[in-house]
């Protein structure tokens, strides 16, 4: 099976490195890597040039946005799998898509997804919060669950059959394509019982209350741009299901 990992940047100089040496140290043979660059104005395109040999595509123009970059990368993609590894995250070791592969193949799914750790900026050694996804049932996403993003991958026939990234969310388009494929259309499903990506802390929807409150405004709008209709508990449970996290 071939997989097609996407990161996007910009101005990532300082955490950009890390990430694309946790993917070039993979020990699974089968991976084309896309690095979608916003136009970045520090060093982070240089730094992503000097592994251009072993990078399978290297893009850098401006662009809407993350998940229009992401959405780029996916229209690029030729893997039959697409994993996502933002600029400032790392796969946790060098098995992780050796093991994503092997379980997809087994149980013949369609997506998978994993357990995740939010690590320290500077100290990444240090874990911060720890995102313990669990089993997946049917009816999840009312009770506020939904998987980490960057340890999610799918199919590139469940993209082109159910759309990509919704550029009219800011914050909320990856949670609004999970619960799309997910919930809405239900995408076979399987879980990886172990952490695969270390993300340092500092997420766009979590830094500040603003964001926060935009965030569960989005995500009110990506049930009703599905024509889904939630439990009215479901925009509390999904807040108070991170306080897991911190325990």
């Amino acid at each position: 099976m071939k997989i097609s990992i996407i990161t996007v940047c910009y101005n990532s100089a300082a955490t950009i490195k890390d990430t694309i040496e946790s993917v070039l140290g993979q020990s699974y043979l089968g991976i084309e890597y896309l690095v979608i660059d916003g136009n970045s104005t520090d060093e982070t395109l240089s730094i992503v040039r000097s592994y251009e040999n072993k990078i399978s595509r290297i893009i850098s123009e401006p662009d809407k946005g993350m998940y229009d970059a992401l959405n780029k990368g996916i229209a690029l993609a030729s893997g039959d799998l697409i994993g996502i590894l933002n600029a400032d995250d790392f796969y946790a070791d060098e098995t992780v898509i050796e093991e994503v592969v092997k379980q997809i193949e087994t149980s013949n799914c369609d997506a998978l997804y994993a357990d995740l750790h939010y690590v320290a900026a500077e100290n990444t050694s240090e874990i911060k919060r720890y995102w313990k996804s669990g089993e997946y049932k049917k009816g999840h996403f009312l009770k506020g669950w939904m998987p980490p993003h960057p340890t999610f991958f799918i199919k590139k026939g469940c993209y082109e059959q159910y759309g990509s990234f919704n550029l009219s969310l800011k914050s909320a388009a990856d949670y609004e394509l999970m619960l799309r494929m997910i919930h809405k259309y239900e995408v076979s499903l399987c879980y990886l019982n172990r952490v695969i990506v270390k993300m340092r802390v500092g997420g766009m929807s979590n830094s500040s209350l603003k964001n926060r409150l935009r965030a569960n405004r989005e995500d009110k709008k990506a049930w009703e741009i599905n024509g889904l209709k939630p439990s009215p508990l479901t925009f509390l449970f999904k807040p108070l299901r991170k306080l897991r996290q911190f325990i």
